[in-house]
């Protein structure tokens, strides 16, 4: 066995090759797999006894093969239906174990797996999916999104909600104050959808954009329309947006918004309204994805309680 399987706690697939013994109990394969594969305390099941050729032998053995089969369903169970599931490796007989194992958060509808912190140490608040309806008659995936915040600068909600419980940072105020402070947040679009094109990126860009600056310019009049349509010219056609490609569009120190595809600067715009339109998609009164704004604005509470 390897020093890494040492490490995480993983049972050798190869170590019956390399002595000669009975043919095992496959009761007892079972047994040592879900153990494993479930991270209980101990490598392996206590040994079954022996038991004669008889019909309440077959009876005990089918017994516990329907105990096992149930912690099995359990166990997986329990981490199908949490929203960060662990990047748990591909081995079958790999530990489920967080404490043992290194974990990635996963958007779990698409399964893309997320950097735990982007951008010098933005901290991961919450992953969702954009999803849309071709023709009215089938949904897809476009792409899953990862919400970042700095720490240092979540700080500054400090001020107003500092001594605010968690239960009174659940309403609108909260997540408006968020939108419009100086904060520096990343959103992180990974591209699932293989046919996606810069074209389709920039249209449903300025129509869902476009909305929110004529919203929140209601009060304050300006020409949302030069300001829309100096950030969509920032995705040429000449841009390609294979499955897996990267779109970034962070709100750095005063207001200004860089966007990024692979990595590739495209540019920045120096604009408080469009960072909190862009930002309104994901976390706003009307998200994308409620239940991702839900996750987000509980870790953005947690975060402000703990920073």
């Amino acid at each position: 066995m390897n020093e890494c399987n040492k490490v995480l706690g993983l049972s050798d697939p190869y170590a019956s090759h390399n002595k000669k013994e009975k043919t095992p109990d496959p009761l007892a394969i079972a047994a040592t797999t879900m153990s494993s594969s479930l991270g209980f305390p101990f490598s392996h099941f206590p040994r079954f006894p022996h038991f004669s050729s008889s019909r309440a032998s077959s009876s005990r053995s089918l017994a516990t093969a329907a105990a096992l089969a149930a912690a099995s369903a359990l166990g997986l169970s329990l981490v199908a239906n949490s929203k960060f599931q662990p990047n748990i490796s591909p081995l079958g007989w790999a530990s489920l174990s967080l404490a043992n194992a290194s974990c990635s958060p996963v958007e779990s509808r698409t399964g893309e797996v997320f950097p735990e912190d982007v951008d010098g140490g933005r901290r991961l608040l919450g992953v969702g999916v954009r999803r849309t309806n071709v023709l009215g008659l089938k949904s897809i995936d476009v792409y899953a999104f990862g919400v970042y915040a700095d720490d240092s600068d979540v700080k500054k909600l400090n001020e107003k909600y500092g001594t605010a419980s968690l239960s009174e940072l659940k309403d609108k105020e909260f997540i408006a104050d968020a939108l419009e402070s100086d904060i520096r947040m990343t959103v992180r679009l990974q591209i699932v959808y293989g046919r996606l094109s810069i074209r389709s990126v920039r249209n449903a860009f300025a129509k869902s954009v476009g909305t929110r600056l004529q919203k929140f310019s209601a009060s304050e009049p300006s020409d949302t329309d030069e300001l829309l349509q100096k950030f969509v010219s920032l995705f040429r056609d000449d841009q390609k947006l294979p499955k897996g490609s990267v779109i970034e569009l962070s709100r750095e120190e005063g207001y200004v918004l860089r966007t990024r595809i692979d990595g590739e600067e495209l540019g920045q715009i120096q604009s408080k309204l469009l960072c909190k339109s862009i930002l309104d998609l994901y976390f706003g009164e009307d998200p994308l994805d409620k239940n991702a704004k839900q996750e987000i604005q509980l870790n953005l509470a947690s975060r402000l309680k703990t920073t």
